[in-house]
């Protein structure tokens, strides 16, 4: 019976990343001419907020961040180091969440978005700087930008609806 449980938690997980990493790569394919290059907006990005719900987001934004990136014209540097720098801001998502309060929303909203506008804006934007050959405060700028719209001005509303969504479905469950 227990190996049942842990299976059926494991097709779960497998199930949520995969959902995951489908969202993010279609979002990021079918908005590519502003999800790619230096001046981009990559709505997908909203979804970095996930790691706080499931840690199933983490291995999910990573393959869909990678199947994304294998339509970029940056071609195996964007799929390489674009994927990493998604992989790395979504474990320190989930490690954030784990260490904030989960009464502290404010402190949630500005803390959960915050690695993956700040990794993404050093790593992605050293990369345009090298491959585009532009200064690097201006591909960092322009990153930091697009990140702050889409993980701010997305992902913290997206991160409100979905723990009141989870609050209220946990409350019916429980009848608390």
């Amino acid at each position: 019976m227990k190996n049942l449980k842990n299976n059926g938690n494991y097709i779960r997980y497998t199930i949520h990343a995969a959902l995951i990493a489908a969202v993010y790569a279609a979002l990021t394919i079918w908005l590519a001419p502003i999800s790619f290059g230096q001046q981009q907006i990559r709505v997908a990005e909203a979804l970095a907020i996930l790691p706080a719900f499931t840690p199933a987001a983490i291995p999910g934004l990573f393959i869909g961040c990678a199947l994304a990136n294998t339509v970029s014209f940056l071609g195996l540097p964007d799929l390489i180091f674009g994927s990493l720098a998604t992989l790395i801001s979504a474990q320190l998502t989930y490690m954030i969440s784990k260490a904030v309060k989960e009464r502290e929303v404010w402190l949630q909203i500005v803390l959960l978005p915050l690695p993956a506008v700040l990794v993404n804006t050093v790593i992605i934007g050293v990369m345009l700087s090298v491959l585009l050959s532009i200064p690097m405060w201006m591909a960092m700028l322009g990153v930091l930008t697009g990140q702050a719209l889409s993980c701010y001005g997305i992902g913290a509303p997206l991160f409100l609806l979905l723990r009141g969504y989870l609050r209220r479905t946990r409350s019916r469950v429980t009848g608390s």
